[in-house]
């Protein structure tokens, strides 16, 4: 089964234990990420969207891409500019899609935000 999520803009046809980079979205390392913007879900076409459909994910890493130059040129007026970029990506990690299915995932991301606050209240 496959589905089509759109994220950053993008529309990426995605399965189960697919590995695409996207446009960086928040979160560590192993952090559960929950795609909702979801167009297709196995043969089923939503209109625009499939209401209650989701794709979950794991972030594998934060990276940024290669460079790609940027070089604009007038001709005959001495303008050049060269310039480079370098887009920030994150690599996840698709682990399950279906009908409601973020409610067991969402609580597992929860779980090491609370940690977080346990350790400040203590300090």
């Amino acid at each position: 089964m496959f589905a089509v999520i759109k994220t950053g803009g993008k529309q990426y046809r995605v399965s189960k234990d697919d590995v695409l980079a996207i446009e960086k979205i928040q979160g560590d390392s192993g952090a559960t990420v929950v795609f909702d913007h979801v167009l297709i879900l196995g043969g089923e076409v939503g209109k625009p969207r499939i209401d209650g459909a989701q794709v979950t994910g794991t972030v594998v890493r934060q990276f940024r891409d290669d460079t790609v130059i940027v070089f604009k040129k007038r001709r005959r007026k001495h303008y050049r500019r060269r310039n480079g970029h370098r887009q920030h990506l994150t690599l996840v990690k698709i682990t399950d899609m279906g009908m409601g299915i973020a409610a067991a995932p969402a609580v597992a991301a929860a779980k090491p935000a609370a940690k977080k606050a346990t350790k400040k209240a203590a300090a």
